[in-house]
């Protein structure tokens, strides 16, 4: 390590079992009146009334946004600014999956700082002023944004996701607490966690890692490959649940500091276009990536093979590196990962956009965090790979 490097991550950070017990001391510390943002299905299952009985008990006021959905857009960060500058809200609250925060985190800062959320996109307007304080509580264990000073919000004219970095998008407090994951549903468990898998592989291998990055990075990867199937098939499993939550809360404080690469760069465009959901289009590619990188990579994936198969020293670099992509494809397959194709990609719609995806991809600047980074055709010869996709193969080959 040549040189210093900084970690940022939020003031506090409250996690494990019955954490939520905390939100009421920090609502004091942070503000008077609070702004909730959520969506439908956390209010149907009583989550946004958890958090609602404790500002009541406290006797704060609050007004509540709830209609965030899927994946947050520029039309729900206005909808909730608006709300936010009319009821005079000086703290906000976001509970609920990456969606939820990531929405949160855009309005706390367009409140003090005004314009539109997009005008932050690639610093092309500096931020000047504090956001309003974010009290995030994740309800799934995948996007770890309640600790990352990242939003990906989706430009709906240009139908672009907008990947965001600021130090301002940070929230003040994070809380953790497992028992909110319960109710995840097995195909969001599965796409959430296989996010932060991602996050974890992405942050252990980007150009920009540091030590405390690939600490956090290793240790979640090991947790995730150890416990996704668990909660994929029992739910109820609170035990792999809290191992969960904390290794979505690893990986979003590795990447958040070390960034994503390829994975991240070529998602988002398929999000953004075809509206898959964040986990899932990350997952579609995830192997097909690592394969492409393994070269570049072959000293960090080999560490991720030994992780697996710690005594398996026989083994080469090569070969340990092929033990972690078997690995994360095997799990992929598990999870009833689909590609594109089988997801309901028009492929006549995909490869008239592919051009631009690739485009939208590498403008994002994560590619060129990567280990090896694209060239346009590269990516795009990436994305016709993924397509087809087998995750059941060893060798897969692009099927006409």
């Amino acid at each position: 390590m040549k040189g210093y490097s900084k970690f940022c991550m939020p003031n506090s950070v409250f996690y494990g079992e019955n954490s939520l017990a905390q939100l009421g001391e920090q609502v004091r510390a942070y503000g008077k009146k609070v702004l909730l943002i959520s969506d439908r299905v956390m209010e149907k299952i009583g989550h946004v009334r958890s958090c609602e009985k404790i500002l009541e008990d406290l006797n704060v006021s609050y007004a509540a946004y709830l209609d965030v959905n899927t994946e947050p857009t520029d039309l729900h960060v206005n909808e909730a600014l608006n709300l936010c500058l009319r009821e005079q809200c000086g703290v906000i609250i976001a509970i609920g999956g990456g969606s939820c925060i990531d929405a949160a985190k855009a309005v706390a800062v367009v409140a003090t700082n005004g314009g539109y959320i997009g005008d932050f996109a690639g610093g092309k307007s500096p931020i000047t002023e504090d956001p309003l304080p974010l009290i995030a509580i994740p309800t799934t264990a995948g996007t770890g944004s309640e600790v990352t000073n990242v939003t990906v919000i989706t430009n709906t004219k240009e139908d672009i996701k907008m990947m965001i970095k600021h130090q301002a998008f940070l929230p003040k407090v994070a809380i953790v607490d497992p028992f909110f994951t319960i109710s995840t549903p097995p195909q969001v468990t599965a796409a959430t966690g296989i996010d932060a898998l991602c996050h974890a592989v992405e942050a252990y291998i980007s150009r920009l890692s540091q030590p405390l990055t690939e600490t956090l990075a290793l240790s979640s990867i090991e947790a995730i490959l150890n416990h996704l199937r668990k909660v994929y098939q029992d739910g109820e499993d609170s035990d792999a649940r809290e191992k969960m939550a904390i290794a979505s809360m690893e990986a979003g404080l590795a990447f958040s500091n070390a960034s994503v690469t390829l994975i991240h760069g070529m998602s988002r465009p398929i999000g953004a276009l075809f509206h898959v959901p964040h986990g899932i289009s990350n997952a579609m590619l995830l192997p097909a990536v690592l394969e492409f990188t393994k070269e570049a990579a072959i000293d960090s994936l080999a560490k991720i093979g030994h992780l697996i198969y710690p005594e398996s020293k026989s083994l080469n670099k090569e070969e340990l590196a092929d033990v972690a992509i078997e690995k994360i494809k095997q799990l992929c397959c598990d999870l009833d990962i689909p590609n594109m194709k089988a997801w309901g990609i028009d492929e006549r719609k995909f490869q008239k956009v592919v051009d631009k995806m690739a485009t939208d991809a590498l403008a994002s600047g994560s590619p060129g965090n990567n280990p090896k980074v694209p060239t346009h055709q590269e990516i795009v010869d990436l994305y016709y790979y993924c397509y087809n996709y087998n995750f059941s193969r060893s060798k897969n080959t692009v099927e006409s």
